[in-house]
C-alpha cells in the first residue's frame, strides 16, 4: 500500500515538474547558469559601483539583444546620462527600470561635462547610453570619458549591440582588417575627397549613412573608388525588415537611384586590390573625360589618383598639360 503524499510534497512535485520542463522568462530578467562547480571567472561587479563612469551599450532594434549586466548597471547607477532622454526613457520603461536621466549630446556635452564629472567624485555612479548601440561610436560622450581621464575617474564599459560587426558579416566581404569610417561628410567635394583618401587602403571599408543621401554616397564611392568594387548596403539590423545587398558598386549606385532607402544603413566596401598602373594614355583619356564632364581640376586629379597607381604630382602634371592644351 501506497504511502499518501503530503500536500507539501505534492506541492514541490509540481515546482519541480515545472522547473524540469523550463518555464519562459521575463526578457527583463536574463540569467547566467553554469555547470554545477564551474569557477565564477575573475570579472568585474554586475552592480553598479559607486563613483563609475559606465558606458553601456544598448540594442539597436531588437531588444533581446540587451545584456543581463547591462540591465543590472542601469538598475544600479544613481543616473543614466543619454543622448536623447525620450528615445531612451522608452527604452527603460519597457524594462521597468526607474532612474533618474539626464540629457547629454553634441551641443550641451562640452557644459555638462564638469557637472558630470563632479557628481562623479562625489561618489555617484553613472551609465551613459546613446539611442541606439554603443556609445561613442558616431555618437556623443567622447568629451565625457576625456574629462572623466583627466579627472582619473574610473571607465568601464559594458559591451554589447552595433551595427558595425553584424554589417561586415552580413557583407560577404573580407573580415581580417576593416577601416570604419563613421558618417562621411554630407558635401559632395569633401566626400569625395575622404574616400579618395583611402582609395589605396587594403582594408575593408564601413561607414554608416542616412537613407536620403545613400544614392549620392554610392554615385561618389563608384566614382572615387571603382565602379567595380564588391560592396554591400546593410539595413535595419536586428529588426524586422533587416536587409543585405550585394554587388559592385556601380549596382548597388543604379539600384538605390531609383528606390528610396528606409532605416538604419549601413555601407561595406572591399578594400583595394593591387593597383595595376595605368599607362599614360589610360590617364590622359581618363583625366580629359573628368574634365570635360565638368569635374573641377583638383577633384579629378584626386580621383584618377586614386585608381591609376601613379604619384599624384604625376597626374597633377599630366592634367596641367591637358588643361594648358584646352586653353591654347
Amino acid at each position: 500500500m501506497k504511502k499518501p503524499r503530503s500536500p507539501k510534497s505534492k506541492s514541490a512535485e509540481k515546482k519541480s515538474g515545472r522547473a524540469a520542463r523550463g518555464q519562459k522568462k521575463d526578457i527583463a530578467s536574463p540569467e547566467i547558469t553554469r555547470p554545477a562547480g564551474a569557477a565564477q571567472p575573475d570579472v568585474l561587479p554586475r552592480t553598479a559601483q559607486r563613483g563609475v563612469l559606465y558606458l553601456v551599450s544598448t540594442p539597436i532594434g531588437n531588444l533581446g539583444d540587451i545584456s543581463a549586466r547591462a540591465l543590472e548597471i542601469l538598475r544600479g547607477v544613481d543616473l543614466v546620462v543619454a543622448e536623447d532622454t525620450r528615445n531612451s526613457g522608452n527604452l527603460l520603461r519597457h524594462f521597468d527600470i526607474r532612474a533618474e536621466m539626464q540629457a547629454c549630446h553634441d551641443h550641451n556635452e562640452n557644459d555638462i561635462a564638469p557637472r558630470l564629472i563632479e557628481k562623479l567624485r562625489a561618489g555617484r555612479s553613472i551609465a551613459m547610453i546613446s539611442d541606439a548601440g554603443t556609445p561613442l561610436v558616431s555618437d556623443p560622450g567622447y568629451r565625457l570619458v576625456q574629462a572623466a581621464i583627466a579627472a582619473e575617474i574610473p571607465i568601464i564599459p559594458v559591451p554589447g549591440a552595433n551595427a558595425i560587426l553584424p554589417a561586415l558579416q552580413l557583407s560577404g566581404l573580407p573580415p581580417r582588417t576593416f577601416y570604419f569610417g563613421g558618417f562621411l561628410s554630407s558635401r559632395g567635394k569633401v566626400r569625395r575627397d575622404e574616400l579618395a583618401l583611402l582609395a589605396a587602403l587594403p582594408s575593408t571599408l564601413i561607414f554608416y549613412e542616412a537613407p536620403h543621401r545613400l544614392a549620392e554616397t554610392l554615385a561618389d564611392a563608384a566614382s572615387v573608388l571603382g565602379k567595380d568594387r564588391r560592396a554591400a548596403v546593410v539595413r535595419e539590423i536586428s529588426k524586422k525588415f533587416e536587409e543585405a545587398r550585394r554587388g559592385p558598386l556601380f549596382m548597388l549606385r543604379d539600384h538605390y537611384a531609383r528606390s528610396e532607402a528606409r532605416g538604419e544603413i549601413v555601407i561595406v566596401i572591399e578594400g583595394a586590390m593591387e593597383v595595376v598602373k595605368w599607362s599614360e594614355d589610360s590617364v590622359r583619356a581618363a583625366l580629359a573625360e573628368a574634365m570635360t564632364g565638368g569635374t573641377p581640376f583638383r577633384e579629378a586629379v584626386a580621383i584618377i589618383h586614386a585608381q591609376a597607381g601613379w604619384a599624384k604630382r604625376d597626374v597633377y602634371d599630366l592634367a596641367l598639360k591637358l588643361k594648358s592644351h584646352e586653353t591654347a
